[in-house]
């Protein structure tokens, strides 16, 4: 069977490669992505080994790269990026890759210093200007004010008395510092002046409008230029650190005015200068990252390349000769040429004369689990090993997944109008596969949805086809085939009398049913909930029970591949026979039932009156309570119905010891058997991988002993007897309590539909139906946005709420009712090396 119901046959090799020729061998194989190699040096540290330091130079020249990379999207150039793959160089082209990086790393770490520190002069020059612009402000109002008043001021009055005397006739020489500082640092930086110098400074300051540019950052930054006046030395020192620490510039200015002209005009020269210098510098650094953008792409696939070659040889072990790699690798049994035919390629391509050699080995290792996709099934496959890898050669749940889980959540999620809402979105990603797939995005919620777009789109069409079965679009019915009921009263009569009923059993009903899904007329009736939960209760455990035996037949091909029959006579027919003798039988009594009675059936014994309650018979028939019989109606459905139940429960009874001790016994048995016979060397007919699987104690004889629990194939040989009784005894009980537990799970479907239906009447009855009620051109208006409301609540819950909570409903039924029965996922994903896989694992990384 193909590896789309099982995974790939696998097999473990043995590569013997020649020194010269193994990189490009590797690098073929890489391309290829069928192999999986093994670590052979595991207790090799990682700086030891022998391709450590090429891995270091791949190292290096990332990290070049990724700094060009950071200034490419800094000046925000567009990266070329054509699809395409480069072949992996060849060692000797490391060299020129090497020297192409350090010069462009140079020339740009060159660049940027110079355009730093023209920036900064600039910045300086900026401020300069701005200093002794406004400075000359503040000298002209300072010329016009009062100078006893400013005196006052800085020194008190107190000071000019004290002063008078000796000093009188000298004039106050006030001494002054001018600079810029961040503006949100201002109100700090003016309270520690006013404490530090108590109030003896003079503080004038104003913003700058314009935002300056940080050089180092390239923020944008908002500053004010300040000037403070004072008196004496002591506090001119003081007045300086505290702008040290607020990590205020401080710029000369001169005090004549003169003199703060002739400045301002040689700075504004050197800043058109500076302009003129800054532009050609930006110029050349444009010119230098648009040339490397056209070829960083392919650069980061070729350096990636390389260092996943190297990585891969590190695992590899040298022959004594020193001249020979040998490598183990799992491969796929089916492409074993396929991997020949490449190995032979890499060696042509180097230009070695001796041959790879590909050897298959035997092991008793589990081989890793391989199921080829496409991008179709990818996303199902996905969905199953979230749960757990499948063990090697077990059944693969995921084709059955494809119709099992979007039917299973069509049955919660009906309704004709959300499910076409959702399959119109699957169906867009779908068809703009190729340009949303290019469109790369860090944006998980967006990943998860376009990875699971084919998910989507059957969920959609599935919800379209429940939908038209329970004649739901958005809580509305359709008539598409017309009505088989008909109302045989007058107007009057039926909008007097809302107790009317119409009865199946006259003429009202045409006898002939809709002929897809539910009558439209359900819509309307009082008793349309009482209906459906009937209906949907009943449908709901149908679909329940066949899952679960499915599951259980499922589990049949894993104990016949592994050939397990131990397993087939004592699990999976007891498992069978209780499964279908309890809750088969259940659902056989709901088609009895729908076809045995009729509201228009003649013999009172079969019309509807009389027809037995499907629940109150199965608990009767468990506990064997003898049900009241009434006078015209019986409480079975056939004769002999009674003594079959009996039979039935009593068999399945049976099952459970036979689960619990049948396997543990014959087990016993056997190593009894086999204590007294002759060793027999063990060998399997398979003769390859498969041994890890199905291995028998080669010191039991060859006994016939086989376990595997679901598909895994794991032995019993070496546990202890009390060990094998509370296995089985564990998987017994939870089968048995699980196969009750499990069928009353699957009411979930009948509870989310019920649900799902009544938010949708709820949603239409108490939003857009108000806006249908008005009329006039207000009305017009009023349903517009009473519309847009309403589609955004669908949407929004229905759609996307409603469609969670159905979709994480449904993965519970599979992974937990379905895949029990027969899915062990003890395995281990193949994981080859593949560029494919490591380009996209880098870019992505990258891009974070």
């Amino acid at each position: 069977m193909g590896s789309l119901f099982r995974s790939e046959e696998m097999t473990l090799c043995q590569l013997f490669l020649q020194s010269e020729a193994a990189y490009a061998c590797v690098s073929e194989l890489g391309e290829l992505g069928l192999v999986q190699f093994r670590d052979l040096n595991p207790d090799v540290n990682a700086f030891q080994r022998k391709f450590v330091n090429e891995v270091r130079r791949c190292d290096e020249m990332e990290r070049k790269l990724r700094y060009l990379e950071k200034e490419i999207k800094k000046d925000g150039i567009p990266m070329l990026d054509t699809g395409e793959s480069p072949e992996a160089p060849q060692p000797r082209e490391m060299i020129d890759l090497e020297a192409t990086f350090e010069k462009l790393e140079n020339e740009l770490r060159e660049v940027n210093q110079n355009a730093e520190a023209l920036k900064r002069n600039f910045l300086e020059l900026t401020e300069l200007k701005h200093i002794l612009r406004k400075t000359q402000v503040f000298f002209d109002e300072m010329a016009d004010s009062h100078r006893e008043e400013e005196q006052v001021n800085l020194l008190g009055e107190e000071g000019i008395r004290a002063g008078g005397a000796g000093a009188q006739g000298q004039n106050l020489k006030l001494g002054f510092v001018a600079g810029v500082i961040l503006r949100e640092r201002l109100p700090a930086f003016e309270r520690m002046l006013w404490r530090a110098c108590r109030g003896n400074v003079f503080l004038r300051q104003a913003m700058i409008e314009s935002p300056l540019e940080d050089p180092s950052t390239g923020d944008k930054v908002y500053k004010s230029v300040f000037i403070i006046f004072f008196q004496g030395d002591q506090l001119k020192t003081r007045v300086k650190k505290i702008c040290e620490g607020f990590r205020a510039t401080l710029y000369p200015c001169p005090e004549a005015p003169t003199d703060r002209r002739e400045m301002a005009m040689g700075v504004m020269t050197r800043i058109e200068d500076l302009n003129t210098v800054l532009g050609q510098t930006q110029d050349h650094r444009h010119r230098v990252l648009v040339a490397a953008a056209k070829n960083l792409k392919n650069w980061f696939v070729k350096v990636r390349k390389i260092k996943a070659i190297y990585h891969t040889l590190n695992l590899f072990n040298l022959d004594v000769t020193q001249k020979c790699l040998i490598a183990e690798c799992w491969v796929p049994l089916l492409d074993i040429e396929t991997i020949q035919i490449a190995l032979r390629r890499g060696t042509e391509r180097s230009g070695s004369s001796v041959p790879p050699i590909l050897n298959r080995m035997e092991t008793f290792e589990d081989p890793p689990t391989y199921n080829r996709t496409n991008k179709f099934t990818s996303a199902f496959q996905a969905l199953i090993n979230a749960y757990g890898v499948a063990s090697y050669r077990e059944m693969n749940p995921a084709p059955y997944t494809i119709i099992t889980f979007p039917f299973l959540f069509a049955v919660m999620f009906g309704d004709l109008g959300h499910g076409a809402i959702m399959a119109l979105f699957g169906l867009w990603m779908v068809l703009k596969e190729k340009p949303l797939a290019a469109k790369k995005t860090d944006n998980e919620i967006w990943n998860i949805f376009f990875g699971g777009r084919y998910i989507i789109f059957l969920m959609g069409v599935f919800s379209m086809y429940t939908g038209f079965v329970y004649n739901d679009i958005f809580s509305k019915s359709l008539n598409v085939f017309g009505s088989a009921w008909s109302i045989n009263y007058n107007t009057s009569t039926v909008m007097e009398n809302k107790a009317l009923q119409l009865d199946p059993g006259s003429k009202d009903y045409s006898g002939t049913p809709y002929p897809i899904g539910l009558d439209p007329v359900w819509q309307v009736a009082e008793n349309k909930i009482i209906f459906l939960n009937a209906y949907k209760m009943k449908i709901s455990i149908i679909f329940g029970v066949i899952h679960m035996l499915f599951g259980v037949f499922v589990g049949l091909f894993n104990h016949r591949y592994f050939k397990n029959k131990l397993a087939i006579y004592c699990e999976f027919i007891p498992q069978v026979i209780f499964l279908v003798f309890l809750f088969f039988y259940m659902t056989l009594m709901m088609f009895m039932k729908w076809t045995k009675y009729s509201a228009d059936s003649e013999d009172v014994r079969f019309s509807a009156g009389c027809a037995p309650s499907i629940l109150i018979t199965f608990i009767n028939m468990v506990l064997f309570k003898a049900p009241e019989k009434g006078v015209e109606c019986s409480p079975f459905m056939f004769a002999g119905q009674e003594g079959l139940q009996k039979f039935l429960v009593i068999i399945a009874l049976l099952c459970v010891p036979w689960m619990l001790l049948a396997k543990p016994i014959m087990i016993m048995r056997s190593r009894k058997e086999a204590a007294h016979q002759p060793m027999v060397p063990y060998s399997n007919e398979n003769g390859d991988a498969e041994t890890g699987l199905n291995q028998q104690n080669a010191t039991q004889g060859g006994a016939a002993v086989q376990q595997g629990a679901g598909g895994g194939g794991h032995g019993h040989d070496n546990e202890e007897m009390s060990e094998i009784f509370i296995h089985q005894g564990i998987h017994t009980i939870e089968y048995v309590l699980g196969s009750v537990s499990h069928t009353a799970s699957y009411l979930r479907l009948w509870a989310l539909s019920l649900a799902h239906a009544q938010l949708a009447e709820v949603l239409w009855n108490m939003v857009l139906k108000n806006g249908l009620q008005q009329g006039g051109w207000i009305g017009g208006i009023a349903l517009w946005a009473i519309f847009g409301f309403w589609a955004v609540l669908t949407v929004g819950i229905l759609v996307l709420m409603e469609g969670l909570s159905a979709f994480l409903h449904t993965l519970r039924l599979h992974w937990v009712e379905f895949q029990s029965k027969f899915y062990a996922g003890l395995g281990y994903a193949f994981q080859p090396f593949s560029f494919e896989v490591i380009l996209e694992t880098g870019s992505s990384s990258t891009e974070e």
